[in-house]
C-alpha cells in the first residue's frame, strides 16, 4: 500500500537476468529497455506482444539509461567508462574523461529540460573482482555527479561530497536534485538519499533526505509529477513524500535495483530486480522531461 495512490497487481514479465538494471521506457517502440549487466547484454520487453528479446549483446556492461528530447537513449557504460548515446542501434560516445583523466564507471543518468546530461560516477565497474566491467583505477581521485553540456562539450563536477553516488532524479521543477549514496557504513556513511538545491551548474546540499537504516540501499530513483520520490530499497520499492515522509512500500520477491515509469500513458511502473523485470499499474507518472508520449491514448 502507498498512501494517496491506487496500485494494481505486481506482474513478473521476464526472468533470466543475473543482475537486471537501468530500465527506460522507449515510447517510439513501446518497449522497456534494460541491462543484464554481468551477462553484458541489453534486453527489451515489448509491451504490445508481452515478449522479451535481446536488444544487443557485447555492450560493454551498460547500466543506467534515460531518454533524450529526440527520443534517443542516453546510457552509461561501465566497460567503456563513458556516457554514450544509442540512436536506433548506433552507439556513439558523449563523454569519457574529466580534466584529462578517465571517468570511473558511469552508473545512472538523467537529462534535464535544458538538454544537459547529469550522471553519477561511482567505481562499481572498475573494482577488483568486478563482474560488471573491467578492473581499473580511479584516475581523477573521486566519485562525482557530473553535468555535461553536449553542445559546448563541457563537463562540470556538480556534486563532490558523496562517497558512491548512484541513482539520481530531479524534482518536477528541476530545482532539487536527489542523489542516492550507496557506499554505506563500511565507508563510514549511512545508506542515504541526499537533496541538493540546483541553480544552473551549481548544486548546494540541502540535507540528507532519507537515511535507510535497515541495510537496504536506495539505488535507482524516480520522482513522479507530484514530487514523490520512488526508490529501490532491498526487496521493495519505497515511496516518500516531497517532505521525505514514507508513504508506503511495494513488496517485490527479489532485491530491487532500479525502476522507471512507462506504458502509453506513463502510468505503468517497471521494476528491475535481480533476475527479473516486474510491472505494476499506478495512478501517477514520471516528472522527468522526456518519459512518454503525451499524445498517446
Amino acid at each position: 500500500m502507498v498512501e494517496g495512490l491506487t496500485l494494481g497487481q505486481l506482474e513478473c514479465l521476464f526472468t533470466g537476468s543475473v543482475w537486471a538494471e537501468g530500465p527506460v521506457w522507449v515510447p517510439g517502440s513501446r518497449t522497456v529497455r534494460w541491462s543484464d549487466i554481468p551477462n553484458n547484454r541489453i534486453l527489451e520487453f515489448n509491451a504490445a506482444t508481452g515478449t522479451t528479446s535481446e536488444y544487443a549483446v557485447g555492450v560493454e556492461f551498460t547500466n543506467g539509461r534515460t531518454l533524450d528530447a529526440d527520443g534517443s537513449v542516453v546510457q552509461c557504460s561501465h566497460g567503456r567508462r563513458r556516457v554514450e548515446r544509442d540512436r536506433e542501434g548506433t552507439v556513439t560516445g558523449l563523454v569519457d574523461s574529466f580534466r584529462g583523466r578517465r571517468l570511473n564507471s558511469p552508473n545512472d543518468v538523467v537529462v534535464s529540460r535544458d538538454s544537459s546530461i547529469w550522471f553519477t560516477d561511482p567505481p562499481y565497474g572498475i573494482l577488483p573482482g568486478t563482474t560488471e566491467g573491467h578492473e581499473g583505477e580511479q584516475e581523477y581521485g573521486g566519485c562525482h555527479v557530473f553535468r555535461f553540456e553536449p553542445v559546448a562539450g563541457t563537463l562540470t563536477a556538480v556534486v563532490t561530497d558523496l562517497v558512491y553516488p548512484n541513482g539520481l532524479a530531479f524534482s518536477p521543477d528541476e530545482s532539487v536534485l536527489y542523489v542516492a549514496d550507496t557506499a554505506g557504513p563500511r565507508h563510514g556513511v549511512p545508506l542515504r538519499i541526499v537533496a541538493y538545491d540546483v541553480s544552473g551548474s551549481v548544486c548546494r546540499r540541502r540535507k540528507t533526505a532519507v537515511e535507510l537504516e535497515d541495510g537496504h540501499a536506495a539505488d535507482g530513483l524516480r520522482v513522479d509529477v507530484h514530487g514523490r520520490i520512488w526508490t529501490s530499497a532491498g526487496p521493495a520499492v519505497r515511496v516518500y513524500s516531497p517532505g521525505f515522509e514514507l508513504l508506503g512500500t511495494i513488496s517485490v520477491p527479489e532485491t530491487v535495483s532500479n525502476l522507471c515509469f512507462g506504458g502509453p500513458d506513463g502510468r505503468d511502473l517497471y521494476i528491475t530486480a535481480t533476475t527479473s523485470l516486474y510491472r505494476i499499474r499506478t495512478t501517477t507518472r514520471d516528472a522527468a522531461a522526456f518519459t512518454f508520449d503525451p499524445t498517446a491514448n
